[in-house]
């Protein structure tokens, strides 16, 4: 009997130990969280439960197997697989702790300022903090679990001898994924480009949508995604219209008759903006940039207070002006002008001669005979 009930009661006794203090500790959590409604750390470090539990069960299992006395002649592989579990989920644990602090002061930060680009930022570099920390804990935890193999502790005097030429290697053979980190953290810290910020890279225009430490994904207009590595915005020149205030001005072109009525469309454009909601009211001017033999080219500067918001603003503006145009003034769309074409030389175009005196002498034509 004490053969069956020595590992019942260690074992069962761990695991049931286990689940009342993760119970009780998720109770705590939750009242603190309906307590302190106004910071959301309390209800983010609930989601670290799992790893927390197997944290308990894994100490109290691999501290009181012995007293079990089972499977004695696999304990060093017990042990040895309960000491690995410990370390991966404590590692889990503190990545999941970590995760919760810094999207709390990110939260925090976001509440106290209004300032679009600065939240952005904030919430950039966030991101890219928590890749940092979660890849450096997850090394460090792999490094213990292998430096728990006698075999790999005593190759590691040969592994520190071998750690220069080795991280040579590294080195070149990850030179691209390297650039591409340290661009990652550049423009993390350097507020290049930021989560949410609406670029225009090679030709393309969208948001961004996700930044990590190796590339960057931006959202375009039609719901495409087009992933670039990092390092393509620290060596290359794009556009960036959410830097400095998201603010932007538009611009309206048309080709028009230089019969253009420019007054009367200078209040159809005051008129088609003050029904316009996307319109922001800081500015608004049309004038004649251009002209050509046959058509002058017209300009409208329009403002609104985003990159959609001015889009909007722009196809407004260019359809209702046309449609304007073609109802009230058709003369001011482009024509094409014509005239009537010279007659060839001969003896029905043929041109007036001069008389000995200077005078145009008339040609008689032969006289047509009547039906």
């Amino acid at each position: 009997m004490e053969n069956v009930l020595r590992p019942l009661i260690v074992i069962g006794g761990s695991v049931l130990l286990t689940l009342v203090i993760g119970w009780a500790t998720d109770l705590l959590l939750r009242k603190a969280d309906a307590r302190h409604s106004e910071t959301p750390l309390w209800g983010l470090l609930r989601r670290g439960r799992i790893p927390y539990q197997l944290v308990l069960c894994a100490a109290m299992l691999r501290g009181a197997y012995d007293e079990a006395q089972v499977l004695r002649e696999h304990r060093v592989g017990i042990g040895q697989t309960l000491t690995l579990v410990l370390i991966g989920s404590a590692a889990w644990l503190v990545i999941r702790i970590a995760a919760a602090v810094v999207e709390t002061s990110y939260s925090r930060y976001a509440r106290m300022h209004r300032d679009p680009a600065r939240v952005r930022r904030v919430r950039t570099q966030v991101t890219l903090i928590m890749r940092v920390v979660a890849a450096i804990v997850g090394v460090v935890a792999v490094a213990a679990m292998l430096l728990t193999f006698p075999a790999m502790r005593a190759a590691g005097a040969s592994l520190l001898a071998s750690a220069g030429i080795l991280g040579i290697v590294a080195g070149v053979a990850a030179q691209s994924t390297l650039s591409n980190m340290f661009a990652g953290l550049q423009i993390a810290f350097g507020d290049m480009v930021r989560i949410g910020d609406t670029v225009v890279v090679d030709g393309e225009w969208g948001t961004v949508e996700e930044i990590t430490l190796t590339f960057l994904t931006v959202r375009t207009w039609d719901e495409r995604r087009i992933t670039m590595p990092v390092s393509y915005f620290t060596s290359k020149p794009f556009e960036n219209w959410s830097r400095g205030g998201a603010q932007m001005t538009g611009i309206v072109y048309w080709h028009l008759d230089h019969s253009a009525p420019m007054d009367a469309m200078r209040e159809k454009l005051r008129d088609i903006l003050r029904e316009c909601p996307a319109w922001d009211g800081r500015a608004c001017d049309l004038t004649v940039t251009d002209s050509t033999p046959n058509t002058m080219q017209v300009r409208a500067l329009v403002t609104a207070k985003d990159a959609d918001d001015i889009w909007k603003v722009r196809v407004t503006v260019r359809e209702q002006m046309i449609r304007w145009l073609t109802d009230h003034h058709p003369y001011a769309l482009p024509r094409v002008n014509t005239a009537d074409s010279a007659q060839p030389p001969g003896r029905n175009g043929a041109r007036p001669s001069a008389s000995p005196d200077g005078a145009p002498r008339r040609v008689h034509e032969p006289p047509r005979q009547s039906r």
